[in-house]
């Protein structure tokens, strides 16, 4: 059976990172270069994962351009450039969406909605999207009428306590989340078999699926036993100095797959 290759559209590491957005975490000094590093290992494991990474430039006036995941949500059939919440990253959607012109028909968020990428967390043909302070009622009203002629159910999730929904939860796989039940409720996901974050490990709910492994940050080893112990293999990655300015491994990335129709 043939399988599609995967795009992953990743940015360079912006050198006014320290100047980020921060919500939920206190500001902490950044050492840029190791920043850099690891970024740069962060796109290897993507590579030897399977995917075709391509790297567009840092955009030195925004401190968070590295969390492309923010400015665009890809399916199979469409992508959708988002209106991010922060105003300050407003700028940073139109070479992403240059690139993914390439393999997707783009459409987009209009003010007054605002949305994240990182609130978006699809899980096959479901959609599940986080009530938060980057994502509100309009947006995701859009996302709704932009995704239903493709077959798509969206759903607004209240969070608490967090980011964004892919802070609190992430699919492990079709039928498997990871969750952090102190920022979203169960309930939400009570059609899946739910693995829960170990509780000394309270940020450690954002895994980046690909296939059948995750990406994870390394600094969360009892997590990584519950996720072993469900069945899925995962990979670990330091991504310390980029969860300073409040990222992950799914911000980091676009992950899709190359050929329309095609699932990721």
């Amino acid at each position: 059976m043939h399988t599609p290759p995967l795009v992953a559209i990743t940015r360079d590491v912006s050198p006014s990172l320290a100047h980020c957005e921060l919500s939920f975490v206190e500001r902490a000094p950044i050492d840029l270069a190791r920043a850099v590093e690891q970024h740069l290992a962060y796109r290897e494991a993507l590579a030897a994962l399977g995917c075709e990474v391509h790297a567009l430039p840092a955009l030195p006036a925004h401190p968070d351009a590295v969390f492309v995941e923010d400015v665009a949500v890809v399916v199979d059939e469409v992508a959708v450039m988002t209106r991010p919440g922060a105003a300050s990253r407003r700028g940073e959607g139109a070479t992403v969406a240059s690139a993914l012109a390439r393999w997707r028909p783009l459409h987009a968020i209009e003010a007054p909605g605002t949305l994240d990428g990182g609130d978006v967390l699809r899980i096959g043909r479901q959609v599940y999207v986080g009530e938060s302070a980057r994502s509100n009622a309009h947006g995701i009203a859009q996302l709704r009428a932009l995704l239903a002629p493709h077959g798509y159910t969206v759903q607004g999730v209240p969070i608490r306590g967090c980011l964004h929904l892919k802070s609190a939860v992430t699919a492990l796989a079709d039928d498997t989340v990871l969750l952090q039940p102190a920022w979203v409720a169960r309930e939400a996901f009570a059609g899946h078999r739910i693995v829960e974050v170990d509780a000394a490990e309270p940020h450690a709910a954002n895994v980046l699926r690909i296939g059948r492994r995750v990406l994870s940050p390394a600094c969360f080893p009892r997590t990584h036993a519950r996720i072993r112990a469900a069945g899925i293999e995962v990979v670990p990655v330091g991504v310390s100095e980029l969860q300073k300015a409040e990222g992950a491994v799914t911000c980091c990335s676009l992950v899709f797959a190359a050929d329309r129709g095609a699932r990721a």
